[in-house]
């Protein structure tokens, strides 16, 4: 109840079958683009009959790359040199757009350091791509969220208001 109104609010998150894994032993995608630890999340709210959902999805960045754990803290990202990642990357972009309509991609890694590679990868293959269902977003949020600054995060929510919106 907020304000005196009674809902129901409900959320449900699905795993894929596919791909499914302990964080650095499964990254990346498969030849079928299906990336790593991919999530559906479903939120359904439910107010005096009427009925509203929102989906969002995760999972790994959708190109070919590992991420193999050793001694260190946190693993250098490696990048696959020798496939097609566009291959991969297309099927896994259609069959969103099929299942889920427009995308609007939120990339949260660390545009500095071993993380990189991956968010300079991914922003450049969604530009390749150059699909109007697509939108590519990148915020790193390590950075401009460091120090318990969660009101930076509005920085970004200014940047999806209107896809949100629409």
């Amino acid at each position: 109840s907020i304000n005196g109104k009674c809902f129901d609010w409900l959320l449900i998150s699905r795993r894929s079958c596919f791909r499914a894994g302990v964080r650095y032993y499964v990254r990346g995608i498969d030849s079928e683009g299906h990336a790593a630890n991919f999530i559906e999340t479903e939120q359904i709210v439910h107010y005096k009959g009427s009925k509203a959902s929102f989906v969002q999805t995760r999972g790994s960045i959708p190109f070919f790359w590992s991420q193999r754990p050793n001694l260190k803290y946190k693993p250098k990202p490696q990048i696959s040199k020798s496939v097609n990642h566009m291959d991969g990357f297309q099927r896994h972009f259609d069959s969103q757009i099929i299942s889920y309509g427009k995308q609007m991609i939120v990339n949260l890694v660390n545009q500095k350091g071993s993380e990189k590679p991956l968010e300079q990868t991914f922003a450049k293959m969604v530009a390749n791509m150059a699909n109007g269902m697509v939108r590519y977003v990148a915020f790193d949020f390590h950075k401009e969220c460091s120090r318990m600054r969660w009101d930076r995060l509005q920085i970004l929510m200014d940047q999806l208001a209107e896809q949100q919106d629409e």
